[in-house]
C-alpha cells in the first residue's frame, strides 16, 4: 500500500493569503491527500513578508474555495491560545471544511516569537508540557461534552465553569463522539509517547536525523498504548521532512537554492531531497522503517511545477515502497 502524501507549508517564512490558497489548489488538483500549515507568528529566516497569517483564519478561508482534501496544523503551539478558544475555532473550521480539519497540537518551542508578541511562553520545557496536557484535556473535554450538557474543569492554569461545549465538530470519534482528529509529535522517550497514547489519532515524526531514532520512537509510542490498554494501530504513524526533488541532478541543485539551501547538505538532511530516484528511496526507507503518511515540507510556495514533479515521477513509484513493520 502506498504511504498518504500531503502538503506541508511555513507561511511565517513569506505567504500571502493567494499564494497559500494556490498550493492548496494545486494538492487538490495534483491529488495529495492534504494541505497542512505551521503556526507561527515570527519568521525564522528573511523578512517574513507580508507577515504571518492566523492560522485558523487562513484554514477557513482555505476549507471554503478547496474541497476534498484535509487541512490542518502541523502543528498549533498551545501556548499561543485558550484551549476554550481553540477548540471553538477548530470547530468552526470542521464546519465550514464539511469536516475535514485535523489539529496537530504541541507544546511551543519558538521562545523569540513568544518575546515579539508578548505571548507567555514558560520559564521550562516542563511548564509547556503541562500546559499541553491540560490544554488537551480540556479541548476534548469540551467536543466530548453532550449537547445539553455542560464541562466543567479545574487545572492548574485554566478553570472552566458550566461551559457547554458549543460548537461540536462535525467529525466524530470511534466512540461517536464529536472530535476532529489530533496530531502530537515530538521525540521525547516516555511523557511525548504516553501524551499520544492517551490523545492522538497520529503520532508525528519532524525531520528526524536518522532511521534507528525513528524505529525506536514509533515503537515507544506502540508500546505506550499497549499499555494503556489501545491498540497501537489506533495510530498513523507520520514523518515530516523538506521536500526539494529534481528530475535530474541540475534541477534538484537548482531547487535547494530557491529556498536557501546547500544542495548537498540537504540531500543529506532529508530523505526527501535529491533526484527522483533518491526521493523514491527515501519514501521506500521510511515506509519500511514504519510511517504511513508524510508531510511534505514545500518552502517554495511559488513552485507549483515541484508538486507536479512529485504527483507524475514519484507518487506512481510507492506502490509498494515498503511495509511497516508491526510490534503489537
Amino acid at each position: 500500500m502506498a504511504p498518504d502524501l500531503r502538503i506541508f507549508t511555513e507561511p511565517q517564512q513569506g505567504a500571502a493569503h493567494a499564494d497559500l490558497l494556490r498550493v492548496a489548489q494545486a494538492a487538490h488538483t495534483l491529488g495529495f491527500t492534504g494541505f497542512f500549515r505551521s503556526d507561527h507568528v515570527l519568521t525564522m529566516g528573511g523578512d517574513g513578508l507580508p507577515g504571518p497569517s492566523e492560522s485558523f483564519v487562513s484554514l477557513g478561508a482555505i476549507a471554503a474555495q478547496v474541497p476534498d482534501i484535509r487541512l490542518g496544523t502541523l502543528v498549533t503551539s498551545a501556548t499561543f491560545r485558550h484551549p476554550s478558544m481553540l477548540a471553538i475555532a477548530a470547530a468552526q473550521v470542521d464546519d465550514i471544511s464539511g469536516g475535514r480539519l485535523e489539529l496537530g497540537l504541541g507544546s511551543g518551542w519558538f521562545e523569540a516569537e513568544h518575546t515579539a508578541y508578548g505571548l507567555p511562553f514558560g520559564s521550562s520545557f516542563g511548564e509547556r508540557f503541562d500546559r499541553l496536557t491540560e490544554q488537551l484535556e480540556i479541548i476534548t473535554g469540551l467536543w466530548g461534552t453532550p449537547v445539553g450538557e455542560t464541562f466543567d474543569h479545574d487545572g492548574p492554569t485554566w478553570t472552566l465553569r458550566g461551559a457547554p461545549g458549543l460548537p461540536k465538530p462535525i467529525q466524530r470519534s470511534r466512540a461517536d463522539v464529536p472530535h476532529i482528529p489530533i496530531i502530537i509529535g515530538g521525540r521525547g522517550p516516555k511523557r511525548t509517547p504516553a501524551l499520544a497514547a492517551r490523545f492522538a489519532d497520529e503520532f508525528n515524526l519532524g525531520f528526524p536525523d536518522e532511521v534507528e531514532a525513528g524505529v525506536a520512537q514509533f515503537g515507544r509510542v506502540r508500546a505506550a498504548c499497549e499499555a494503556a490498554g489501545r491498540s497501537p494501530d489506533d495510530l498513523v504513524y507520520s514523518l515530516a521532512h523538506v521536500l526539494c526533488v529534481g528530475a535530474d541532478d541540475a534541477e534538484y541543485r537548482r531547487r535547494a537554492e530557491a529556498i536557501g539551501r546547500d544542495a548537498d547538505d540537504l540531500r543529506a538532511a532529508s530523505p526527501l531531497a535529491g533526484t527522483v530516484d533518491e526521493v523514491v528511496d527515501g519514501f521506500g526507507t521510511w515506509t519500511t522503517a514504519g510511517a504511513q503518511r508524510f508531510y511534505l515540507q514545500v518552502l517554495d510556495l511559488h513552485d507549483v511545477d515541484h508538486l507536479d514533479l512529485v504527483a507524475r515521477e514519484v507518487r506512481p513509484r510507492l506502490d509498494g515502497a515498503g511495509q511497516a513493520p508491526s510490534t503489537s
